[in-house]
């Protein structure tokens, strides 16, 4: 779906299993792109019926229901009769392919796709895998470093790719108030859509995650202002 992937595993791993790990992420986005006519995304928008739905698909479209009314209705994939789950479906899959390594009997490797990474175990021994927060108006600029094992790490903003956040409960209104909002979560299914949802709640987005157990974040507004949850500064390195 156009996003660079990123899987580094720190025991000894074959070329083999990291093919197996870029198939299926090339299998997901033969099946969910919005960009290409060929997938199943596509053929639904253009009117395949329900009961021609694959069992994989009607389960992420349960899910985004699920979000969507967990999250009041800032978490929405439905616009002007189309659906476009991939505020959901690009976690989820990274998730999979984390599942996956697990099943195939690694420990310690990271994986990351357009920004949202989900790291398990270490990246050596007893030393955490180390994640940078961007600065939003310097993209060069790395603000804050998390230390994070067995976690989930999703980025939320506009720095890179433009508008592509709406408020679902505002006429589809883009989101101007914050530039990037960073959410630590048990895994990265549930940081990337819950960070999805918070970024298009504008300013209380922060106040959302500091409500959820198991779930920090950091924001940063358009007056380069940055707020955060409670626990969050227990994963900052003292270096930043």
């Amino acid at each position: 779906m156009g996003m660079p992937i990123t899987v580094e595993i720190s025991d000894e791993a074959k070329a083999a299993d990291l093919d197996k790990i870029f198939d299926y992420f090339m299998r997901v986005d033969e099946q969910y792109s919005p960009y290409k006519p060929t997938s199943e995304l596509s053929k639904v928008n253009a009117g395949l019926p329900r009961n021609k739905w694959s069992g994989e698909f009607q389960e992420i479209i349960r899910l985004c229901e699920q979000t969507k009314q967990e999250t009041q209705g800032y978490f929405d994939i439905e616009h002007n009769g189309k659906l476009d789950p991939s505020g959901l479906v690009k976690g989820w899959a990274i998730q999979q392919a984390a599942e996956q390594l697990v099943a195939s009997g690694f420990d310690n490797f990271y994986i990351e796709a357009g920004g949202d990474i989900q790291v398990h175990g270490s990246y050596q021994k007893d030393i955490p895998w180390s994640i940078g927060i961007r600065n939003p108006f310097n993209i060069d600029e790395i603000i804050k470093v998390l230390q994070i094992r067995n976690q989930g790490v999703a980025t939320s903003g506009t720095y890179i790719r433009g508008e592509h956040i709406y408020d679902p409960r505002a006429s589809y209104r883009a989101v101007h108030a914050v530039k990037s909002l960073t959410v630590i979560g048990p895994n990265i299914y549930e940081a990337d859509r819950l960070a999805t949802a918070a970024f298009a709640m504008g300013e209380a987005g922060i106040g959302f995650i500091e409500v959820r157990p198991g779930f920090e974040g950091y924001q940063i507004d358009k007056n380069k202002v940055a707020t955060y949850t409670s626990g969050f500064e227990d994963y900052v390195t003292a270096t930043t």
